[in-house]
């Protein structure tokens, strides 16, 4: 008995140094874990006040991210009025320049193309007299010749002038002829200027074109002068186009070099028009007769056209499409401005509509009126040292009055050619003008005052 006492008394002292050991072993390992814990609360909590420390960071990141959005978006608005400043004072100075008849340094005024098919004598002679001109310019108007058709002569000439860019229409659309017995040329003239004026403006992207044909020589002050009146175009929308011709431009009939008028009607032949024009023509271009398809009252819509006293260019095409037609009378005698004109120191302000009608309205106003019934009204003309005017009330009478004068009698959609408010002006003997003028012209050019003493 004593010694099974002693041996679980040993036993139970065994235990108890075991559970000791034990106790030992797992309070060491819960203080570990508890460092542990420890260790990682205090991690925890610096990374939560490191996160906290980034969140202030960010949020004043933020802040400033903000303030230079906001300060990013001030100067990008003052940025935007500076340029809108800038943009306007050199519309300004491009203004002041066009109005001082300044191109700007490498500035296309305006392409010039020659219209042309199967006369290469003629658009040799054509290319001579305006490369004679236009090489000394050409950074300002570039030259092309639009043929049309495929005569081998043609195209030898136009590709001989290295200046020149060829342009060759073939037309295969069959003509829309309204009556059979028409003459072909009319409809291919048109289908031809159609193609070349989208070719210039629509492809190759040209603001102004200058249109001129196979049968014209220019005058020295050709490109000056659609240089000078080409800022007109853009500033004053009444005016569709420029063009260097005036059909009563005969010897006889012209004075001043310097002289420019507004018209109601179309003259042509040699003319510049602009981008914003065409768009306007070329869905509704005629299948002939485009020119006076120009002068119908519903294609103008009330707008003019520019036109000089003297022509700048000469029809020299007595055989064409329109056979010679007037060419002995009206266009082998107009005179081929031969004038040094200055048109840099020119203002060609007055040829804005409000101040040309009130200019042009006083002049007719101070001539002598003279009745339009008697048969001698040329002697009268004749014997007075003055400017005068007579007035004619109907088609016929004005026939009648050109026909004594000499100057055109054509009259297209109610308008004679050359007129601007029913008024047509020529030179007589001279120096002195002649204005024929319907009842109504004073008050349509805005004319309100007393007839003005001479």
């Amino acid at each position: 008995m004593v010694r099974v006492g002693c041996g679980a008394r040993i036993g139970l002292l065994a235990a108890a140094v075991f559970f000791m050991v034990v106790q030992m072993r797992l309070f060491a390992v819960q203080s570990h874990y508890a460092d542990r814990i420890a260790s990682a609360i205090e991690n925890e909590n610096e990374c939560i006040r490191l996160k906290r420390n980034l969140i202030d960071k960010y949020s004043s990141q933020q802040g400033r991210v903000i303030a230079l959005e906001e300060e990013t978006e001030r100067l990008e608005n003052k940025f935007a009025q500076l340029t809108m400043l800038v943009q306007d004072y050199q519309n300004r100075d491009r203004s002041r320049k066009q109005s001082q008849n300044i191109v700007v340094e490498g500035e296309i005024v305006a392409a010039v193309v020659i219209m042309a098919c199967n006369r290469p004598d003629y658009l040799e002679r054509t290319l001579k007299s305006v490369l004679k001109y236009q090489i000394p310019v050409a950074g300002k108007f570039p030259l092309f010749v639009s043929q049309d058709g495929s005569m081998e002569a043609v195209k030898v000439v136009a590709k001989g002038f290295p200046e020149v860019t060829y342009l060759q229409h073939v037309g295969g659309e069959p003509l829309r002829k309204q009556n059979p017995q028409e003459n072909d040329a009319y409809y291919k003239i048109a289908s031809h200027y159609k193609w070349a004026l989208t070719e210039l403006f629509n492809k190759r992207s040209f603001s102004r074109v200058i249109i001129l044909e196979d049968d014209m020589e220019i005058a020295p002050d050709f490109f000056d002068y659609f240089e000078a009146t080409s800022w007109l175009l853009e500033e004053d929308k009444s005016v569709v186009a420029v063009s260097s011709w005036n059909d009563n431009g005969q010897r006889q009939f012209v004075y001043d070099s310097k002289a420019i008028y507004r018209s109601d009607f179309f003259p042509g032949l040699g003319w510049m028009l602009t981008s914003q024009f065409w768009e306007e023509l070329r869905p509704k271009w005629p299948a002939a007769y485009w020119d006076d398809w120009l002068r119908l009252n519903s294609t103008r819509k009330g707008r003019h056209f520019i036109r000089p006293e003297v022509c700048r260019t000469y029809n020299f095409g007595e055989h064409g499409s329109s056979m010679g037609q007037f060419f002995k009378q009206y266009l082998e005698p107009i005179k081929l401005n031969d004038v040094a004109v200055n048109w840099k120191s020119k203002d060609l302000g007055f040829l804005q509509e409000e101040r040309f009608n009130r200019e042009f309205a006083a002049l007719i106003a101070r001539a002598l009126p003279l009745p339009n019934s008697q048969a001698n009204v040329v002697k009268m003309a004749e014997s007075v040292g003055e400017d005068v005017r007579i007035e004619y009330s109907s088609q016929r009478q004005f026939e009648g009055l050109a026909r004594l004068f000499g100057v055109f009698e054509e009259w297209k959609d109610g308008v004679p050619r050359t007129a601007y408010k029913g008024v047509v002006v020529f030179r007589w003997m001279g120096k002195k003008k002649i204005y024929f003028l319907r009842p109504d012209s004073l008050r349509l050019l805005g004319f309100k005052g007393e007839e003005i003493s001479r």
